[in-house]
């Protein structure tokens, strides 16, 4: 953790039991998506939760600028689920951009309704934008999705770029059998729009949990990959240690990022909680454990009450994700539930 100058100093840090001081946020907005991929949702029959149950967008607005101006976190980013399903969204953004002190916020989407939405959400003061995409080819993509649809992805991200968007990265989920023949033409199309792409291992948050070690194309194997086909990759040395991502340089100056969570994890330097869109803090992408704050909030706790209950989930929080240990356990909620 570094040190902080006493005018940084928030009144309320989230610092756990390992010194690990949070400072990032990310915010489920919806567990619906328009999508099925298989590394995370079931192709039919998804459960979804009922939308009473969600936190509204002044319920979230509470929540974020408590933990804004309280708790220090700089940085938010905006998940799902798909978060363009939300309806309204690009309000939620605009209540959200408002938030005094926040420094960063940022939206993860698939990007399949991105083409409609550029424009309104930048105007409505988000700053970045990471779009997934596993391939180019539409074939492949519905292997992949069990929908169409990459003809629209395309389009999301070409509107992203011409509306302004500065800050556009690419994330690939990479998966050994699927990802090794996807890697070459990603990372073209991520060169010819001046856009960083990375490539995350393949965690194990699928809903039928039939993830297994062997399945994880790693950041290693990804690597060889790219080098063969462009040449040596440079680390990039000024990227914090809180960053998932290691990033690389090919010689043409454009960088691609690894994120190892598996083989490599960066769990000793995390500084991010997640709010569900049900209402509860998970301080682990893969804890067994959250802590509900809807019920409560709509109880009528204060905010005082409900740092509190934030301050015990930061508490509890594991000192590593535990993936590679014998008696790992995936989290019951599927990553669509939980948030991306």
């Amino acid at each position: 953790m570094s040190a902080l100058t006493q005018q940084e100093r928030p009144a309320f840090p989230l610092i756990d039991r390992f010194g690990r001081l949070h400072r990032s946020l990310r915010v489920s907005v919806t567990d619906r998506c328009n999508l099925r991929c298989f590394y995370c949702m079931p192709e039919h029959g998804a459960e979804f939760a009922k939308r009473e149950t969600l936190l509204s967008f002044e319920e979230i607005h509470r929540l974020v600028d408590l933990l804004v101006t309280r708790c220090g976190i700089r940085d938010v980013r905006l998940t799902g689920g798909e978060p363009l399903a939300r309806k309204d969204f690009p309000v939620l953004v605009e209540m959200l951009a408002g938030v005094n002190g926040l420094k960063d916020l940022s939206l993860t989407t698939n990007g399949i309704l991105l083409d409609e939405f550029a424009g309104p959400l930048r105007q409505a003061g988000l700053q970045r934008l990471n779009i997934s995409l596993d391939t180019v080819d539409e074939q492949t993509f519905q292997q992949i999705s069990r929908r169409k649809g990459i003809d629209k992805v395309i389009a999301g991200i070409d509107a992203a770029i011409e509306t302004g968007f500065q800050q556009i990265k690419l994330n690939t989920t990479a998966i050994k059998g699927v990802t090794e023949s996807q890697v070459i033409s990603l990372v073209r199309f991520a060169m010819e729009r001046g856009v960083q792409i990375r490539f995350i291992e393949f965690m194990p948050l699928d809903t039928d949990q039939q993830w297994r070690r062997q399945s994880v194309l790693s950041g290693q194997e990804i690597r060889a990959i790219i080098e063969a086909e462009f040449g040596a990759m440079q680390t990039v040395n000024e990227v914090p240690d809180s960053q998932p991502a290691r990033e690389f340089r090919l010689g043409s100056g454009h960088e691609i990022g690894l994120i190892q969570s598996v083989t490599t994890p960066f769990c000793e330097a995390c500084d991010r909680i997640r709010l569900t869109a049900d209402g509860s803090i998970r301080n682990c992408l893969f804890s067994q454990q959250e802590f509900p704050l809807r019920d409560a909030m709509r109880g009528g706790a204060s905010d005082d009450e409900v740092l509190q209950m934030i301050a015990q989930a930061i508490e509890a929080k594991a000192a590593g994700h535990g993936i590679n240990e014998a008696e790992f356990k995936p989290p019951e909620r599927p990553m669509y539930s939980i948030g991306g």
